[in-house]
């Protein structure tokens, strides 16, 4: 059994800890004392029970937690025949050194060295090493916590080989996780880089009285999306972690202004959550609670004002090749659960938009940090300035987008996107959705296949859709109940019987009523980090929206039956090995091959789709009889139309066919 050390058993350790353990490791965990190890492992019992209990480790947790061993203070017997060593003390530059001299002495030649700092630069955490150990020293940043969170940042260090960072790769493919590369080392890296401009933006603007706490976190819960506001975020970690990584951040070259209402907090000792008190109150030292933020405190706040700043820092790490543009965005929508990358929301917002008002934050401050980077301001010289002229950090195919209020529709040439809005809902599934859904369905119905031939559905944020949304049912009759979950149906059944291919697109959690609708569309294309489920057995009632009918002819009847006695929920690969999902793609890749499969349907004679999806959804309900029947009749219908004629055509004089539905 291959084996891991992990040094320091605190939140970050002992959860890395698990996820090696899940993975089959023998893991050596070290601490100081024996008491943080006994709650480190207590902890991680927790943990799998829950895993267990929801069907995401199908290993008894006792078995898992018998590869866990506990070392007491000795990192030299921990990393003896260990092929990796990760490190997660506290954040500080001396313990962390001290601890990979000694790993340095005692582990095999070819052990790798690894780092969870989120700050500490890598470079200097490996010249504590020989120098023949140094290209195995490298950065492999966990975020908290670390069972839950899909991304691990892999940064290299001066003398970090490209090896030893695909090792480091592989092993985090192994536990499950995604990737992206830091190429060089500098303070922060990716994430937090972009996470402390945002807070320093919203910092400043309350702190020179233009706007209130809340207004801020308002407008970037329900105008940006982002799952938290960043002084709710910021009361959430711990507002002494926000000033310790700011400072260690400052000390090694992160061009900064501490903002005064930042830490005038650390000073109180007003830490958040852990002290009860911080930006907000909350009911005890240690308890979350949603702190009150209406959704109108934000509606006059410029939410390109807040993320300009991290759109900045994120153009200066890919013009100075610190990270591709896929990795910078890729990092923030998985590290920070953002709908978006800065980039995205960039060419979103429009690059001239984004430059203008960092001009008036160096304006009104007359902070360097704020001057627009060289990479903005060239793509505004060029024109390059998003969307809206269909270039920016990202090329776009033309397209017309209209918001509605749970919805983003977007017609591109012969594909129309619907992507569900609620990301800080998770996408549920409210009354006001399903009557925009109905709408945009009658919409599209009514359109001639020139403009729309296929239809895709996806979400944005970290979810697909996690359900419907439970309190819309709060103090509902069961005659009400059963009349909701009947409209849910009947729109379900809208999907499979519209006259076009419905494609959905799985980013994410795909749980209970957004199963059921994922089921209601012809495909179903998942990102590798999606979840599918059906748990409403575990609030005490069952799918109802189709689910019972549409899982058991997807999967079986006895399999069907698993999922929704069980409420477990499946990755995305399980899902495809049962047939619940055509295939799984890298979740960074989902848009494109969404875009590639709908395209290459769109080439397709419409009405002969039209007529197979009915052959197909209705004929499997009717006797064998009928069903050859319906589809002889709809076969012969067909050679009634010009698309056959077209297709003959252009069979017999070898060219590509150009179908127009008629």
């Amino acid at each position: 059994m291959p084996k891991v050390a992990v040094v320091g058993a605190g939140t970050m350790g002992h959860g890395i800890a698990e996820l090696f353990a899940i993975a089959g490791y023998e893991v050596a965990l070290v601490d100081v004392a024996e008491d943080f190890l006994k709650k480190a492992l207590q902890n991680v019992e927790w943990s799998l029970q829950k895993l267990a209990e929801k069907g995401q480790i199908k290993e008894d947790p006792r078995v898992v937690l018998s590869r866990i061993k506990t070392v007491v203070n000795d990192v030299c017997k921990a990393v003896e025949g260990a092929e990796l060593m990760v490190e997660a003390v506290v954040e500080n530059i001396d313990v962390k050194k001290q601890v990979f001299a000694t790993a340095d002495k005692c582990a095999p030649p070819e052990a790798v060295l690894a780092t969870n700092t989120s700050s500490l630069p890598i470079t200097e955490i490996a010249e504590a090493v020989r120098p023949e150990r140094r290209p195995k020293v490298v950065g492999m940043h966990f975020f908290n916590p670390p069972v839950l969170m899909p991304l691990v940042e892999i940064i290299k260090g001066a003398y970090t080989s490209d090896e030893t960072v695909k090792k480091i790769a592989d092993y985090a493919s192994k536990l499950g996780k995604q990737t992206v590369v830091v190429n060089k080392d500098v303070p922060g890296f990716i994430v937090n880089r972009i996470l402390a401009r945002v807070n320093e933006a919203a910092c400043w603007m309350v702190a020179r009285g233009e706007a209130t706490i809340q207004e801020v976190d308002s407008a970037l819960m329900y105008k940006a999306g982002l799952p938290m506001g960043a002084f709710i975020l910021m009361d959430y970690t711990g507002i002494d972690v926000v000033c310790f990584i700011g400072d260690a951040m400052a000390k090694r070259g992160f061009k900064t202004h501490p903002c005064p209402v930042i830490l005038e907090k650390c000073q109180q000792k007003k830490y958040g959550v852990k002290t009860g008190e911080g930006f907000y109150k909350y009911p005890a030292a240690g308890k979350f609670q949603w702190p009150e933020v209406p959704k109108s405190a934000g509606e006059k706040i410029d939410v390109v004002s807040i993320l300009a700043p991290a759109v900045n820092e994120a153009a200066y790490l890919l013009r100075e090749g610190i990270a591709t543009r896929e990795d910078i965005d890729k990092a923030v929508r998985l590290g920070l659960n953002w709908p978006k990358g800065p980039l995205e929301f960039a060419d979103e917002f429009g690059i001239d938009a984004v430059v203008k008002a960092l001009e008036e934050w160096r304006a009104k401050t007359g902070f360097e940090e704020y001057e627009p980077d060289p990479l903005l301001r060239e793509m505004v010289a060029k024109g390059r300035l998003g969307k809206k002229t269909g270039e920016g950090f990202y090329t776009y195919v033309k397209a017309e987008e209209k918001k509605l209020e749970t919805l983003i529709v977007r017609y591109e040439p012969g594909v129309a996107w619907i992507i569900l809005n609620r990301p800080e809902r998770l996408n549920a599934i409210s009354p006001k959705m399903v009557e925009e859904l109905w709408k945009v369905f009658d919409e599209i119905e009514q359109m001639d296949y020139d403009k729309v031939k296929v239809v895709v559905i996806t979400g944005t944020g970290r979810a697909f859709s996690a359900g419907a949304d439970v309190t819309a049912f709060m103090g509902a009759t069961p005659v009400t109940i059963f009349k909701t979950s009947r409209k849910l149906q009947m729109l379900f059944e809208r999907i499979e019987s519209l006259d076009r291919p419905v494609i959905c697109g799985l980013n994410g959690y795909t749980l209970g009523g957004g199963l059921e609708l994922a089921m209601a569309c012809d495909f179903r294309i998942a990102a590798d980090t999606a979840e599918l489920g059906q748990p409403e057995i575990n609030l005490g009632f069952i799918p109802g929206a189709g689910g019972t009918q549409r899982l058991s002819r997807l999967i079986g009847r006895d399999r069907a039956k698993e999922l929704i006695f069980t409420g477990d929920r499946i990755p995305a690969r399980e899902a495809e090995r049962l047939g619940l999902v055509n295939r799984v793609v890298p979740a960074d890749k989902l848009e494109q091959e969404l875009r590639a499969f709908a395209n290459k349907l769109a080439e397709k004679p419409p009405l002969a789709l039209a007529m197979a999806k009915y052959a197909i959804n209705f004929g499997i309900e009717a006797p064998m009889w009928a069903s050859m029947v319906t589809e002889a009749a709809q076969f012969g219908l067909l050679f009634s139309t010009e698309d056959v004629i077209e297709g003959v055509s252009a069979f017999l004089q070898k060219r590509k066919p150009q179908f127009k539905g008629k």
